[in-house]
């Protein structure tokens, strides 16, 4: 006699939850929204190797460093889904792991600890910053008739990764870049899923992704692709990083420069990224605005922050969301999902390592591809947008840096409305981000 309230209730609360993730609004649905998370984390589940590989150098011990990423990305994705309520997946930076590695610690001798205090730091300074409005006006203040050029830019730098990463590209001397061993077991097996993954959404079938990049797993099982080496992993490991950061020893080195770089490059990559996703996921309101932007820029401020004391370098928005939103997502529940996912690999991270990259390389490629359709909504006619549209372009994929592609077209935005005597049409914030854009410049090319 409970079986019916407890139906009704279930139904009350499907019903509520649909409502607060606006699943109506949004054309989306329970099965699309969990499939998406799904595809999202396969997208990005090298993370849990590659972060620890890179940190590990500095004398992290790695399993502590895989429990600490999948625990951040964890929180930062649920955050996200259940805060912000955005298909925007959070995890540590790459680049931004990089720099903490050989730049913070090998080349300039800081101790890992006092590292990630510098990582804590940034992270308090971006909830300052969002508190008092700052990252909000500098997310408004990229001109929105940039937008399509950073989604497009976005969309050529996933697409040159996983050609990379399939050995489709190699690097090279002479020319910069050229073609790779087509012959090659891995690139012959990427170019299988490529093959796989476009035939699917050439017959529209929903999942296409995450159903391309198993598919192409279950290939490499086959032919003996996948080198899988099962290792343990537990939650309990973290204990060998978490709360073992230096904040006073950050602020007595004084690590201002090292502040700044985790600041400004995370500041821009999410921007970025945050501008591309919303772009192709159609979240822009009617005056080129994303609405509840303060929840998105508080989730990977507060993330970063939960990432230092876990034990890993700075957490950011991760540009593979794009794969979830061509998967259909368009709610928070994509990153929810994404996040649970996380957290459940914290016990079977091996499982997720058995995923190849020449798996997951072809569904880069293919989100590269859906995110070109942009370059429609570009008036390249009007040389005040296509050149900074351009630049944006070309510099996101060859700099490999968001930051860089943005920094690129925004200072040239600038100089060009100056140029043409609109200058008084250009806010104090416009000319200070560009200076700051310049200043940056100066400073690269000093080193």
């Amino acid at each position: 006699m409970y079986r019916v309230p407890l139906l009704e209730l279930k139904d009350s609360v499907k019903s509520r939850l649909e409502q607060y993730f606006q699943f109506r609004e949004l054309g989306t649905n329970w099965r699309t929204e969990i499939l998406a998370g799904g595809t999202t984390f396969v997208t990005m589940a090298y993370i849990i190797f590659v972060n620890p590989a890179i940190l590990h150098e500095t004398g992290m011990p790695l399993a502590a460093v895989v429990a600490a990423t999948c625990l951040c990305a964890a929180f930062g994705s649920l955050l996200m889904g259940a805060f912000a309520r955005y298909p925007i997946a959070l995890a540590p930076g790459m680049g931004l792991n990089a720099y903490f590695t050989y730049t913070v610690v090998k080349a300039m001798s800081v101790p890992w600890e006092t590292a990630l205090g510098a990582v804590f730091i940034s992270g308090i300074a971006f909830l300052i910053l969002t508190a008092v409005g700052v990252r909000q006006m500098i997310v408004s203040a990229i001109p929105h008739e940039l937008y399509a050029a950073v989604a497009e830019g976005i969309g050529l730098f996933i697409a040159l990764i996983g050609l990379r990463n399939a050995g489709i590209i190699v690097a090279s001397q002479e020319t910069l870049v050229t073609m790779g061993n087509l012959r090659h077991p891995d690139t012959l097996l990427a170019i299988a899923g490529l093959l796989i993954i476009a035939a699917l959404f050439a017959w529209k079938v929903r999942g296409a992704i995450l159903l391309g990049i198993l598919a192409t797993t279950a290939l490499g099982i086959a032919f003996g692709r996948v080198h899988w080496q099962p290792q343990s992993y537990s939650f309990r490991d973290i204990t060998a990083t978490a709360l073992h950061l230096n904040i006073r020893g950050a602020l007595s080195y004084g690590l201002i420069e090292i502040v700044f770089v985790f600041l400004f490059v995370d500041l821009f990559d999410n921007v970025g990224t945050l501008v591309a996703v919303g772009k192709q996921a159609r979240l822009f309101d009617a005056a080129h605005e994303i609405p509840r932007i303060n929840r998105i820029l508080y989730s990977d401020a507060a993330a970063t922050v939960v990432g230092s004391l876990a034990g890993t370098s700075t957490v950011t928005s991760y540009i593979e969301s794009a794969a979830g939103v061509a998967a259909g997502g368009r709610s928070g529940v994509t990153a929810i999902t994404t996040g649970v996912l996380f957290f459940a690999a914290l016990f079977v991270a091996p499982l997720v390592g058995a995923i190849p990259t020449a798996a997951t390389a072809p569904a880069l490629i293919v989100v590269g591809s859906l995110m070109i359709a942009h370059a429609a909504e570009i008036p390249w006619s009007d040389p005040l947008i296509s050149i900074p549209a351009f630049l944006i372009i070309l510099t996101i994929p060859l700099t490999f840096s968001i930051a860089n592609g943005l920094a690129f077209g925004f200072t040239a935005y600038v100089i060009l409305k100056i140029a043409r005597g609109e200058f008084r049409s250009v806010s104090w914030l416009v000319y200070a981000l560009a200076a700051l854009f310049i200043a940056r410049f100066i400073y690269l090319g000093a080193g």
